[in-house]
């Protein structure tokens, strides 16, 4: 089977929400082994904890700091978000609010 006869199969952009916490309701570890790709402000990120692209926000930890169950702290930050899959090469379909 080809390369391109397996990426026809998943879809072309990221979900709207997604969290890298496994207690999250937006968890989904077949994406994230995807590689997905974060631009917030028009700048790339690789330090977002969680993003809301409709509603135009992400949370990214707050230093070294944690809370009292062991859990890092976040800070929400408002802004428009872009993300994409990183394995689909250069210029891949992006998914942000309309």
């Amino acid at each position: 089977m080809s390369e391109d006869n397996q990426t026809e199969d998943k879809p072309k952009t990221p979900p709207m929400k997604l969290s890298v916490h496994p207690d999250s309701e937006h968890f989904d570890v077949d994406v994230l082994q995807r590689g997905v790709g974060i631009r917030f402000k028009g700048r790339t990120r690789t330090d977002i904890e969680e993003y809301d692209i409709s509603e135009g926000w992400v949370r990214v930890q707050a230093g070294k700091t944690v809370d009292r169950n062991g859990k890092p702290l976040t800070l929400k930050l408002n802004g428009p978000v872009e993300a994409w899959y990183e394995d689909l090469g250069e210029n891949p379909p992006v998914a942000k609010a309309d």
